[in-house]
């Protein structure tokens, strides 16, 4: 039986939140003054962390919520939100019981945008139900639309993945140089995920490759010490050539490349002979 929150004039409840970041890390927090371990994770005490309200509504609208606090935890440094560590992070708000730990979440959603004012935190959240908002049914493209190792494409994220360290950097090309066992023309639209390092846990798009080194699709602001493990994976420019020649797997091709366009409407006919 579900217990019934708030049922009696006075109650050992507190507010918590937790937070999954897409590096793997997990996060969690509560009003009460001192750090409660449950739901199989450690929540630490945060205060000065407030939720705002939560607003749930039985139509298909997007519930909403708003946490904002200071930053006074070293769990949430301004370094890491500039990073981006915390963005389309999934979080949990829910009620625990700190002699109990009996525990209900009230609200799951993802973070949406993450704002810095004066060391104070503003992060505005998106619930599940947002994702109602989008297109289930897939245009049609004369290119791929599964992503490379992912759901529809099938071929193994293992066999195109490969250990690299980093030999240098640059920064007015935003490019990175490393040592790996993959040619660097195989990883152009790839991506490159940081082991160690002041990036640890980032994942960064490969742009092309260049004279420099791998240039990346996000801004290399923080020093980079040679040596630092990194993994690459390869990448697919979507193609039916590059599907069927390169990694024979045609029959999972997501495209319709020989699917007539628009610009057949728009052409006259040509009278033959």
């Amino acid at each position: 039986m579900s217990r019934v929150w708030f049922a009696g004039p006075l109650e050992t409840v507190a507010p918590f939140w937790r937070i999954l970041r897409r590096d793997g890390v997990t996060l969690g927090f509560t009003a009460h003054d001192r750090d409660l371990w449950f739901g199989g994770a450690l929540h630490r005490a945060a205060p000065g962390m407030v939720p705002s309200a939560i607003r749930r509504s039985a139509d298909l609208e997007p519930d909403s919520a708003e946490v904002e606090g200071a930053l006074s935890h070293d769990a949430l440094s301004p370094a890491d939100l500039a990073l981006g560590r915390f963005d389309a992070a999934q979080v949990l708000i829910g009620l625990v019981d700190w002699e109990t730990l009996d525990s209900h979440v009230l609200y799951r959603g993802a973070i949406g945008s993450v704002s810095d004012e004066g060391g104070r935190f503003t992060a505005v959240l998106q619930s599940r139900k947002a994702e109602l908002q989008h297109d289930p049914i897939p245009r049609t493209s004369p290119t791929c639309r599964a992503q490379f190792c992912g759901p529809g494409c099938t071929l193994s994220p293992a066999r195109f993945s490969h250990a690299a360290t980093v030999i240098a950097y640059d920064l007015a090309t935003n490019a990175v140089g490393l040592q790996t066992s993959v040619a660097p023309a195989l990883l152009g639209g790839g991506t490159l995920r940081w082991l160690d390092g002041p990036y640890a846990g980032q994942s960064m798009g490969i742009i092309a490759p260049g004279p420099t080194g791998l240039v990346l699709d996000r801004p290399l602001d923080e020093a980079i010490p040679p040596g630092a493990a990194a993994m690459v994976r390869e990448g697919c420019d979507r193609t039916l050539t590059t599907c069927t020649g390169r990694f024979g797997n045609a029959i999972n091709f997501q495209g319709e490349p020989f699917l007539p366009g628009n610009d057949q409407l728009t052409r006259y006919a040509v009278p033959s002979g």
